[in-house]
C-alpha cells in the first residue's frame, strides 16, 4: 500500500468524489441553463412526436420527478436530486467494486506473499 497504510479506499477515490461533489454543486446552474434554452428530454420529444404521450400511463411514482423535489424551488430541488443521486451512485459503485474486487485483492496479496 502507498501512503494510506490500512486505508480501504483506492488512491483515485478522493479525486473522484471531489469531481462528483463539484458537479453536484453545479447541478442547479445546469438546470437553469437547460430551462433557458428550452431543453427537453429526447425520450419525451420522441413520445410527443409519435403521439405516445396521450396513451402513456404512469407505472410508478418517481422519487425525484423532473429531477427536482416537490415543494422546493427549481434550483434547490435540482441540487438535492443531484446530491442524492450522486450519493446513491457512489454507494452502489463502491459496493459492487468491493464485491468484484475481493478475488483480485486476494490474488494480489497471494502474489505478494510469494
Amino acid at each position: 500500500m502507498a501512503d494510506g497504510e490500512g486505508s480501504t479506499a483506492p488512491d483515485w477515490f478522493p479525486k473522484a468524489v471531489a469531481v462528483l461533489v463539484a458537479l453536484a454543486l453545479l447541478a442547479p446552474a445546469f438546470g437553469w441553463a437547460a430551462g433557458q434554452v428550452g431543453y427537453a428530454e429526447p425520450l419525451e420529444n420522441a413520445a410527443e412526436a409519435t403521439g405516445a404521450v396521450e396513451e402513456a400511463e404512469p407505472v410508478e411514482v418517481a422519487p425525484f420527478p423532473d429531477y427536482g423535489v416537490p415543494g422546493l424551488g427549481s434550483a434547490p430541488g435540482t441540487f438535492v436530486s443531484a446530491v442524492v443521486g450522486t450519493g446513491l451512485t457512489l454507494v452502489a459503485a463502491f459496493g459492487i467494486g468491493r464485491l468484484l474486487g475481493s478475488d483480485a485483492d486476494a490474488e494480489t496479496e497471494a502474489d505478494a506473499a510469494r
